[in-house]
């Protein structure tokens, strides 16, 4: 099983913000998830591409597990058209 790495450490290990590691860490689970119910559902980059209005360079970029360049929206865009839908939560930081 694959082990998490926090908002906090990513920030430390390379270097950024917090917020540009929760940025990430917040992607990096959209996308996870839009990966597995794509596979789930057979559903190609072009498939995606297609329902989602977005270049098929876009989707297999995003796929690909490159963070550059890829913004919430289009992520959310691909998790709408899978089925799924996101949720935020927000809590007070623990010391």
């Amino acid at each position: 099983m694959k082990r998490k790495t926090s908002a906090t450490r990513l920030s430390e290990m390379l270097g950024i913000s917090q917020a540009r590691g929760m940025e990430a860490t917040i992607k990096a689970e959209l996308i996870s998830a839009v990966m597995k119910a794509s596979e789930k559902g057979h559903l190609t980059h072009a498939e995606l591409a297609k329902r989602s209005g977005l270049p098929r360079s876009a989707v297999t970029g995003i796929l690909s597990g490159s963070l550059q360049k890829v913004t919430i929206d289009r992520v959310l865009r691909l998790i709408e058209v899978v089925g799924l839908v996101a949720e935020v939560r927000v809590h007070k930081k623990t010391a």
